[in-house]
């Protein structure tokens, strides 16, 4: 029987050619085209044509009374097989209407929400029965998506006959639910982008089962052929697996994501080699495999192990490995030099061993693991299953993480359409958050966000920002002339591709307001030539407002002055508002890089992290060669799981190298006089003070005597140049020539 309109829901009322528009326009405004694609004009008549049969969508008998049947029919160029798309109140939905008659539109009978129910017309009525998503498949068809149901327009058996029903049923990717939607006639404009499909751009990679493995494979080659050694270029590229199997071969180069689009770990199946990550180009050396990703996928290697040779800004979330891990390189034939000086690996499951061979540290959190081996200085376990017990030097491990957000991740669903998973606070979290059925979270629908895109400039960032959207930072480098102003309470900001911002006059690149929620992720930010006095403020000064059950958090956000161009910044992280995570963080003042970009007057730069807020926790922070301290904490409750810091090599010498006081040198990591609580489980600090091997520091860390709580820490003179004469304040052995090592289980 047929139903009559909901309580509550009008129908839809009249609109003109003008009103269409508008609505389209708006619906259209923050997404590009798949390519240079014009909008839909309400003029214009589409053929709707079956995938699987080549027939066309079809008004039966060209009737246009209520229930008249909607079927394939060759196609025939008559009105009874042109169609209109209306948008509807909802984003991104459609309403289709016939040409014939006073345009009836395409419906569902009942309204069912049940597999094999009919497709007829109806009266426009504003239904959601009556709405349809076009989402865009790879290829340019279409599959349309029910609003009622949340099913697909189908061919029943994927017949090829004249005169077959449609119906809807549940999304399957097949062919009998894909049609191409093309102007009547071969004129007008082309199909509408779809705000649930956009356009990301040239440098993300979409791949999909239904392309052939060569086709793939070649894409990849050549991504890794042009970043295998790129360490200080400018290209960016994201390589994602729409859900599915690929027997593939991934090395993993330079500012490179590989990111399964499932919603869940084993969504995305990859075997063959898979994924690797070895130091080749290096010599087998690792200690500079920099700024890469993977994450959200699983792998079954065929050799049965996962090389994963990997130093900072590389991190491996929500992987599901079928096999055993080894974090450094083996398969370059270096065995005496092969370095490796990570490294994170987070929410995810390995099954065998995870074999840590040459890594100088690395940490590991919410991981289940079947057993670890190996150590070198400092390895930190927080919140794992199957980790080794403590035991320092060098095992740190700690049964929990206090408070932990994981990452959000794009993906699509069961009717292929994108969202960001937002992933649930945690408390006391141990292991994967995904292993006992789906992640628990807020799932954002692609159509809440700005994709940002080649040509977006800090104006139009932040228009989309202050109309209430979230950003898809889409690879490749932004120059920025202004802050990028967040200030809506659970903004997200995610990068594709090791996305980078770049500051130009001594701007910030991102200011946020003191509220809840926001979370930044998987960005890298680059000092740009003209000094900025802070790269990222957390908070403005004098933030104050509690935010412990909705923290901001940071996850794989990466600082760099210098080494891709001289770049300048007096402090490059300042957090201000209280209970903000940090996870798997480095911020590096560059040692190396390109000609001229690297110096002690040439990219300066004070401190890495300063930290004013209260109850501020970090979980993998690494921070590196500063000109004064790295890290400066003046904010009570603060916590650190895992800290990994090189002194400045460049120091000229001691005079230019103090706080004063009589002190020799910055310490690395400094707790003001007055905080009166803080934690830190595993840290470690290195000096190689190759410019000058006679330079001194006197701390390696610096904090309050009272108040303060320091567990498992080492200090290391590489080389034995340069010496740190004390661990945490007066405690701890001296490291210089001849005693390379020292370690201290706690302090001060």
């Amino acid at each position: 029987m047929r139903r009559f309109p909901r309580p509550g829901r009008s129908a839809r009322r009249a609109v003109g050619p003008g009103t269409v528009v508008a609505l389209l326009a708006a619906a259209l405004s923050t997404v590009g085209a798949p390519g240079a694609h014009a909008a839909v004009s309400p003029s214009t008549w589409y053929t709707l044509v079956a995938a699987n049969s080549g027939k066309c969508v079809d008004a039966a008998s060209a009737a246009t009374a209520n229930g008249t049947a909607v079927q394939q029919y060759t196609c025939n160029g008559t009105t009874a097989q042109e169609w209109q798309l209306h948008p509807a109140a909802d984003s991104g939905f459609y309403t289709i209407v016939n040409q014939n008659g006073a345009q009836p539109a395409i419906d569902v009978d009942g309204p069912s929400t049940a597999d094999g129910a009919k497709i007829h017309l109806w009266s426009d009525g504003g239904w959601s029965s009556q709405e349809w998503r076009p989402v865009q498949e790879s290829g340019g068809a279409y599959h349309f998506v029910n609003h009622n149901s949340g099913k697909c327009l189908d061919v029943p058996g994927a017949s090829t006959a004249d005169a077959v029903q449609l119906q809807q049923y549940t999304c399957n990717g097949t062919s009998a639910q894909s049609f191409s939607l093309n102007p009547a006639g071969g004129g007008g404009t082309t199909p509408p982008s779809n705000p649930d499909n956009p356009d990301l751009g040239p440098n993300v990679k979409i791949f999909d089962p239904s392309m052939s493995s060569s086709s793939i494979q070649s894409t990849i080659d050549s991504v890794y052929d042009s970043q295998e050694s790129n360490q200080f270029g400018s290209d960016r590229y994201a390589l994602l697996f729409k859900p599915g199997s690929y027997d593939v071969d991934v090395p993993v180069g330079f500012y490179t994501q590989v990111a399964g689009l499932g919603a869940n770990p084993d969504d995305v199946s990859l075997t063959g080699p898979g994924i690797h990550v070895n130091a080749g180009w290096s010599g087998g050396n690792a200690t500079q495999n920099f700024w890469r990703d993977v994450e959200n996928l699983s792998d079954t290697p065929s050799s049965g192990r996962l090389e994963y040779a990997v130093s900072q800004a590389d991190p491996f979330r929500r992987v599901d490995v079928h096999g055993n891990m080894v974090l450094d390189d083996v398969s370059s034939g270096n065995s005496t030099s092969n370095w490796s000086s990570g490294g994170f690996i987070g929410d995810s499951r390995v099954s065998g061993q995870i074999n840590s061979g040459t890594q100088q540290q690395f940490l590991t959190q919410e991981t289940s693991m079947g057993s670890w081996k190996g150590s070198n200085w400092n390895m930190v376990f927080v919140g794992d299953n199957g980790a080794p017990g403590q035991s320092f030097p060098t095992y740190t491990t700690v049964d929990r993480s206090p408070t932990v957000k994981e990452k959000p991740y794009l993906y699509t669903d069961s009717t292929g359409l994108y969202n960001v998973m937002v992933p649930s606070l945690r408390t006391n979290a141990t292991g994967p958050d995904w292993t006992g059925g789906s992640t628990q979270g807020t799932s954002i629908p692609i159509t809440k966000f700005y994709v940002v895109k080649a040509g977006d400039t800090a104006t139009t960032i932040n228009a989309a920002l202050a109309a209430g959207k979230n950003l898809l930072v889409t690879p490749g480098v932004y120059h920025l002339d202004a802050p990028l102003d967040i200030t809506r309470p659970d903004t997200v900001v995610l990068g594709l591709g090791l996305a980078t911002l770049m500051p130009d006059n001594g701007v910030t690149a991102i200011t946020t307001a003191d509220v809840g929620g926001i979370d930044i992720a998987g960005l890298i930010v680059s000092a740009g030539t003209t000094n900025s006095d802070t790269l990222v403020r957390i908070g403005p000064s004098g933030s104050s407002a509690d935010h412990s059950a909705d923290p901001t958090t940071l996850q794989d956000v990466f600082f760099r002055v210098g080494g891709d161009v001289a770049g300048k910044a007096t402090r490059s992280l300042v957090i201000n508002s209280d209970d903000t995570i940090g996870s798997d963080l480095w911020i590096w003042r560059a040692d190396h890089g390109n000609g001229g970009t690297v110096g002690w007057n040439t990219n300066t730069a004070a401190n890495g992290l300063v930290v004013n807020g209260d109850d501020v926790t970090m979980y993998g922070l690494a921070v590196e060669h500063y000109q004064k301290y790295q890290v400066v904490w003046n904010g009570n409750g603060g916590r650190t799981y895992f800290y990994q810091s090189e002194m400045p090599y460049d120091v000229p010498g001691n005079a230019s190298w103090t706080p004063g006081n009589g002190i020799n040198g910055y310490a690395s990591y400094k707790v003001a006089d007055s905080v009166t609580s803080h934690q830190a489980w595993g840290l470690g600090v290195y000096c190689f003070m190759s410019t000058n091997p006679s330079v001194v520091a006197d701390h390696a860390i610096e904090v309050p005597d009272s108040g303060s709580s320091f567990h498992d820490m080492v200090t290391v003179s590489l080389g034995g140049d340069g010496t740190i004469r004390h661990i945490i304040n007066d405690s701890g052995g001296q490291v210089t020539n001849g005693t390379m090592t020292q370690y201290l289980t706690s302090g001060p």
